[in-house]
């Protein structure tokens, strides 16, 4: 418990006490006083002459008004010494009558003589009453003071108890116990109750019930309507919102209330108060004696309604834990439901990663083990890491299809499986039907029963067999078995496995043609194997990428103010801070201050690679290099994604702004362990300094965002200025915009066709069609002049319809040759393009297999099934689709196989190091592109091509096609013709 609420507790116990003193002083002299005053006269007659009687009367602002009299005093001396002591002006002191005031009490002390007694001796007795009658009541006023502590300091303890039950983890009944424990100890309380009320639904409810006479067992969560008892003095208590004290019988008469034998015997005291929330009646307590009439004083009623308080709040904390309980156990079983669902996919996610590991192993085996015997080998090992394989065989139909054959088995109980004549065994029916059966022991019972199936060898519990499919054709089957019920395999076995057929039948037949290409060529065995070793390193490469594509999962949260992943300033938070600096600037002579915008260098790449729980721990421990290195001079903020803004302010200049970034670069590129691997970050900065020019926050962002992309162009890990010469760039870009809405309107576009040439004999079979724009004032501008102008503004689309009808046109007055036009992403992302390319074709009487698409990897990526749908439909109308740029991407084996890719494009990056300084990595990188090319059998087309040396190289290797200066420049319009070789 903090300090706060103790402190407060703790004063309203001494108010409480102070107030239970002020009003039970009397009563504790009460208590106390007859001990000490009661007998005072026979104290005093004691030393008068036998027979004498003494009268003495007070009156005490403490201990009140009393009188002690020797037994057998007249009523006249009493009467007398009555008088004295309600005259205050009058002092008395001579013969047997003594009348005084002392500042604090009015004391008179009267006797009367059984003989006369000398002035010496009445002088002295009169000096011994005086003495004796101010030290009782010193005493008296003494010993009631402490009667009083000692009652406020119960009273104390008992409120410093109920406030340690109302905090304590007692269950709700034993604390209430305990709590009339406490309130018993402090007046009588055998029978008492606790009461809560409901105004809104007009209920109530017994929390705590203990009564001599009544055996009702409290219900806490019995509702009761006050309609059902309308004779109740409780329910007038709540209705009143006062407390209620004297007999019961009294108290219904005063309310009329009338008598109802339901609820018990009338008491002969009967003291309740409410309970009270938000200046609203919440309960009541009540306490009743049933045979002791006057039990309950002021005193009582006062220190009930302070207890009443403390135990609403003791009520109010319990239920506040009670709730608090109810939602910690509600959050903890939605926090064990989304562990549950994060675990399922951890398990399918490391399933996925297991499935691709072999899928990419079965295509590295194909191409990398010695012999058909190792790949089957090494094939079962793969599929009995993804499922339960100790019972393994392939079967294979013999080249006329009459036999079966088994090249590969390992079996626990048949260990030999020798080859047969096709007949109606489960792998036969696999085979004859095309599909694969997943089928127990009753199933097959079944099968055999209706003549479909015969069994061979031992019989299986549980059977699992898929077909092995080579171009089309069921060429044998892959057969998994269990001899125990204990293992049954699923639907879930049945799809892993057909999927891991269909790439172990491609493989298988790339084996086998290894194979049969051994036999008939074995002096070109070492060429092979080369080929193969680098096809195995450029697949293990591919495969490296597109695992960290797979993992990748972005995520971006923005809340009002801060990001809600590093606790950073937001934008808004940080466009706040930059006006106010702006106004702060503008008033204050010389100032100077800077933003820094930052982005991360290949920060995607983490993504993909290790995920995003890595790219955001990654994000995270950047904003805290940057917070470290900024200290307390500026703000640094998260827009998200992998952006930071960074206001600094003060700066002395660019100077300090510069080595600002400098500071920050150095602190990013320190390693970084992340996902169990050690990373080096490094960021791109764009710096803006404030300039009087400058009227928002937002305009310091834009040039300092500008400044950042100048940065990433000349190489990243830097840091770029803002200057003027980024503006007018800025300005440019922006003239160029409107320069190309007005161009688009003028149909200023016109295709430039470039060859495509057979390497073997240098035919031309077809052109590229590739754009450029004649500007009124720049003259014709290639595409990387204003297609990155034309993606940002969405014009790109439109530019590229009007060179498709261009295009579509020469082809309809130029019969011979195919020609190819470049298709953006953003056509894909279209459902109506395929259709709308098709129309066009049609309108122009165009014939579409002339026509060729080339498209990039991220077209195929971005979204696999919408673009596998559209390239399915161009190619059944005869609209072919060739991968640009192939080998800078993904260049997905598991990709490729999926879509009609009729060529793929090798990016002129590889071509044009074939005769420079990287010339062994090129040679390598395009030889496994076109094996990997003829694997599948695509065609391929060099780009790119500038030199002899290239051209030849590519012919050597295998390369069909090629394009490039070398071999033909773009022109308007496509020239006719052959490409001498020895150009």
């Amino acid at each position: 418990m903090s300090s706060g609420p103790i402190v407060a507790e703790e004063g309203a116990y001494a108010t409480a006490a102070t107030a239970a003193a002020a009003t039970g002083v009397a009563s504790a002299v009460q208590a106390t006083g007859p001990t000490l005053l009661d007998g005072l006269a026979e104290a005093l007659a004691a030393v008068l002459p036998p027979g004498s009687h003494v009268v003495v009367h007070w009156r005490d602002a403490v201990c009140g008004e009393g009188l002690s009299a020797v037994e057998g005093a007249s009523h006249a001396l009493r009467a007398n010494a009555a008088r004295c002591i309600s005259n205050p002006a009058e002092s008395v002191n001579g013969g047997s009558e003594i009348a005084w005031d002392d500042g604090q009490a009015r004391m008179v002390v009267v006797a009367t003589l059984a003989k006369p007694q000398p002035a010496g001796v009445m002088e002295a007795w009169r000096g011994l009453a005086r003495r004796t009658v101010e030290a009782s009541l010193a005493a008296a006023r003494a010993q009631a003071q402490v009667a009083s502590l000692r009652k406020s300091q119960r009273l104390q303890q008992a409120l410093y108890e109920i406030a340690d039950l109302a905090g304590s983890g007692l269950e709700m009944d034993e604390m209430l116990g305990r709590i009339h424990e406490v309130v018993g100890g402090l007046m009588y309380a055998l029978n008492f109750f606790i009461v809560l009320y409901d105004a809104a639904t007009r209920t109530i409810r017994f929390l705590y019930f203990a009564d001599a006479l009544d055996p009702y067992m409290a219900q806490p969560d019995l509702e009761i309507s006050i309609d059902e008892l309308p004779n109740s003095l409780t329910v007038a208590l709540l209705h009143g919102g006062l407390p209620l004290q004297g007999p019961s019988e009294q108290l219904r008469r005063a309310l009329g209330v009338k008598r109802d034998l339901a609820h018990g015997p009338d008491s002969a005291d009967w003291l309740g108060v409410p309970m009270w929330r938000d200046d609203r009646v919440s309960g009541a307590i009540v306490v009743q004696s049933y045979d002791r009439p006057g039990m309950y004083s002021d005193e009582d009623r006062a220190l009930l309604e302070y207890v009443a308080q403390h135990i609403q709040t003791a009520l109010d904390r319990k239920h506040a834990q009670v709730e608090l309980e109810r939602r910690v156990y509600e959050r903890t079983l939605e926090l064990q439901q989304a562990n549950l669902v994060l675990q399922a996919e951890i398990v399918e996610r490391q399933r996925a990663e297991r499935l691709q590991r072999a899928l990419y192993k079965i295509t590295e085996l194909s191409v990398t083990t010695g012999s058909l015997e190792r790949f089957y080998a090494e094939v079962h090992n793969l599929v009995g890491e993804l499922l339960y394989a100790r019972n393994f065989y392939i079967a294979l139909l013999t080249t006329d299809g009459e036999q079966i054959e088994f090249p590969y088995s390992v079996d626990e109980r048949d260990s030999l499986r020798i080859t047969r004549k096709r007949g109606t065994g489960l792998t036969e029916y696999v085979i004859t039907h095309g599909v694969a059966l997943l089928a127990d022991r009753a199933r097959i019972a079944d099968l055999e029963a209706a003549g479909s199936v015969r069994s061979h060898g031992s019989h299986a519990q549980s059977w699992l067999g898929v077909p092995l499919v080579r171009d089309g054709m069921v060429v044998g089957a892959i057969a998994v078995q269990s001899y125990t019920p204990d293992i049954v395999f699923t639907p879930r076995d049945q799809e892993l496995l057909t999927f891991v057929a269909h790439h172990i039948g491609a493989g298988l037949a790339r084996k086998r043609t290894q194979e049969h290409l051994k036999a008939a060529h074995s002096e070109l065995e070492f060429r092979v194997e080369s080929r193969t070793q680098e096809l195995a390193g450029a697949n293990r490469e591919l495969r490296a990428q597109i695992g960290e594509r797979m993992r990748a999962e972005q995520r971006l949260t923005h809340q009002a103010r801060h990001d809600a992943l590093t606790g950073l300033p937001n934008r808004p938070h940080l466009l706040e801070r930059l006006d106010d600096a702006i106004s702060k600037a503008r008033s204050r002579e010389g100032a100077c201050f800077g933003v820094l915008f930052l982005d991360l260098d290949r920060f995607k790449l983490i993504n993909d690679s290790i995920g995003h729980a890595a790219g955001d721990e990654m994000l995270v421990e950047v904003g805290r290099r940057i917070a470290a290195v900024l200290g307390d001079t500026g703000v640094v903020a998260r827009f998200g994604g992998d952006e930071f803004a960074i206001l600094a302010d003060p700066l002395d200049g660019p100077d300090a702004s510069e080595a600002l970034a400098t500071r920050i670069l150095e602190a990013l590129g320190k390693p970084l362990w992340i996902g169990g691997r050690e990373l080096f970050p490094s960021a791109s900065i764009g710096i803006a300094l404030w300039q009087p020019r400058y009227r928002l926050g937002e305009e310091l962002l834009r040039d300092a965002d500008a400044a950042m992309y100048r940065a990433k162009a000349e190489g990243r890990d830097r840091s770029a200025l803002f200057d003027e010469a980024m503006r007018a760039h800025a300005i440019r870009l922006l003239d160029l915009e409107a320069d190309l809405r007005r161009a688009i309107l003028g149909d200023s576009f016109v295709p430039h066709f470039q060859p495509i040439v057979r390497l073997t004999d240098g035919a031309i079979v077809g052109h590229e069609a590739l754009l450029r724009w004649n500007h009124d004032l720049h003259g014709p501008l290639p595409p990387g002049e204003f297609v990155g102008v034309g993606e940002d503004s969405g014009l790109i689309e439109q530019v590229d319809w009007l060179l498709y009808e261009r295009v579509i046109g020469w082809l309809h007055s130029h019969p011979e040759g195919y020609v190819s036009i470049n298709v953006s992403p953003r056509h894909f992302r279209s459902d109506d393009f395929a259709e709308r390319l098709l129309r066009m074709l049609d309108d122009a009487r165009a014939d579409p297999h002339r026509l060729r698409i080339e498209i990039t990897e991220v077209a195929l990526l971005d979204d696999a099934p919408r673009a596998l749908r559209m390239l399915n439909v161009l190619r059944q109308h005869g609209v072919l689709a060739l991968l640009d740029d192939f080998g800078t991407g993904f260049s997905a084996l598991s990709y490729l196989h999926r879509f009609p890719i009729q060529a793929l494009k090798i990016d002129r990056s590889f071509v044009a190091g074939l005769d420079g300084e990287t010339r062994a990595e090129s040679l390598a990188l395009v030889r496994a592109i076109l094996a990997l090319a003829n694997t599948l059998g695509i065609d391929t087309i060099g780009e790119g091509i500038e030199t002899v040396v290239q051209r030849d190289t590519l012919a050597e290797l295998g390369c069909g096609y090629g394009q490039g200066y070398l071999l033909g420049t773009p022109e308007a319009q496509a020239m006719r013709g052959n490409v001498p070789l020895d150009a």
